[in-house]
């Protein structure tokens, strides 16, 4: 059988787990025919792994994206580019017959996702949003105990996230630390705590009331610090030694091969300082989303604390669900697992009401995200990916849904006022119930 031909486009740090998977575990299947990078350092250094592995891949630069799907013809493009990018390469991908796996968010604004649902619905083609959160067992043991009724109608939901001083101090290194090109954490990093809302609760965002603010990651912080000449990033900072937050990507063989030795093509340097004034995200943001179901959530974001994790309890007329989970300190694109839970520190916890509370048994499962990422490339890539009873498979309606309550958030904090979530978009329809 012919296996199927497949391009993708960004070869940073995240897109590695889809360009190897496709040439490795699932090359019987997929062909990987195109590969395609805004900086052609970084793409050359990825055509000769593939080379010798025996995979001659056609290398494009970004601007002849186009050009490489009249020529390579894919059934599939993988999107692993930047946030802010995403919604061009998706509509093209569509309007040139294949079909689309995005990388979240599945883009940063309204006016973007406006295009996606548009050429979705004029086009007929498939795009599916990789939320590898929702493959971790013990989120999914989480939805399975809401789903028996177990705390009877969920009425309100309290859902804390902790990025630490390791991986959320890195948001203010990269391209992330604009608005412009991430949307800010609301839409990059919160569409997956989102998106496990609307997937635990069944149901969507309906208005959100937002409050943010940047006050750590900031010129002053670095002062308490006794860090006030730091240079504008660490590789040629004088300040390295005494800077807990210092990064030597030139240590690191994965940074160092992706990013330090192809900078000049572009001059993006991925060691920017975090305290540096032109940040323009926030890094404390509070919201309350009240969804269509009526459950309302209070939800938190800080990218500055001691410990990774979230915390997140299901208020409802039978009882409280809880569920506390700490996962390993690391840095995107390092070469270590991302996300991977900490052994000990990942709790469910059932308090029925009149009745004694009762530990939930909790699968640990290895592997980056909980033990998400292998079970959504099998779902993925794999001949025969099985049924799918918790819903897990998210496409563009998913996507959308999921940065919709940042996307609001971001026009909340804007203007004080609370934001009415459709009022955003047209012609989106809700996602289909498991």
């Amino acid at each position: 059988m012919a296996r199927l031909r497949i391009v993708q486009v960004g070869l940073g740090s995240r897109g590695r787990m889809y360009w190897q998977a496709v040439t490795e575990k699932y090359a019987d299947r997929w062909e990987l025919v195109g590969i395609c990078d805004s900086n052609p350092g970084r793409l050359e250094h990825v055509r000769s792994v593939l080379s010798e592995k025996g995979i001659e891949a056609g290398a494009y630069i970004a601007a002849d994206f186009d050009r490489m799907l009249a020529e390579c013809t894919p059934d599939t493009v993988v999107v692993t580019s930047k946030d802010s990018t995403h919604d061009g390469y998706i509509t093209g991908a569509l309007k040139a017959g294949s079909n689309v796996i995005t990388e979240k968010p599945l883009t940063i604004d309204e006016r973007r996702l406006q295009a996606i649902i548009d050429t979705v619905r004029e086009t007929g083609r498939a795009v599916r949003v990789t939320f590898n959160y929702r493959y971790s067992p013990v989120r999914a043991r989480v939805k399975e105990v809401l789903a028996s009724g177990a705390v009877g109608r969920v009425l309100s939901v309290d859902f804390n996230w902790n990025l630490d001083t390791s991986h959320g101090a890195d948001y203010y290194r990269r391209w992330h630390r604009h608005k412009e090109s991430s949307g800010g954490l609301m839409v990059h990093k919160a569409t997956h705590h989102f998106d496990l809302a609307n997937w635990w609760l069944d149901s969507v965002p309906h208005t959100v009331y937002a409050a943010g603010k940047r006050e750590f990651y900031t010129e002053e912080q670095a002062a308490s610090y006794s860090l006030t000449v730091h240079g504008h990033r660490c590789q040629d900072c004088h300040m390295r030694d005494r800077c807990r937050f210092f990064l030597d990507i030139s240590a690191n063989e994965s940074l160092k091969a992706l990013y330090l030795d192809h900078e000049k093509h572009d001059g993006y340097f991925r060691d920017r300082c975090v305290f540096s004034s032109a940040i323009d995200i926030e890094d404390t943001m509070c919201l309350v989303v009240r969804f269509k179901s009526g459950v309302i959530m209070s939800y938190s974001l800080n990218s500055f604390l001691p410990w990774e994790g979230y915390r997140v309890a299901f208020n409802g007329t039978k009882g409280r669900l809880e569920h506390d989970c700490q996962e390993t300190v690391y840095v995107s694109g390092d070469g270590t697992t991302p996300g991977q839970m900490k052994a000990g520190a990942t709790t469910i916890t059932l308090y029925p009401h009149f009745a004694s509370r009762r530990d939930i048994p909790v699968l640990r499962a290895e592997g980056g995200h909980g033990g998400g990422d292998e079970p959504l490339l099998d779902d993925i890539f794999a001949e025969r990916p099985g049924p799918d009873p918790l819903g897990r498979r998210a496409d563009h309606r998913a996507g959308a849904w999921s940065i919709l309550a940042g996307i609001a958030a971001n026009r909340s904090m804007e203007t004080g006022e609370p934001v009415e979530v459709s009022s955003l978009v047209k012609g989106l329809c809700e996602p289909d119930l498991p």
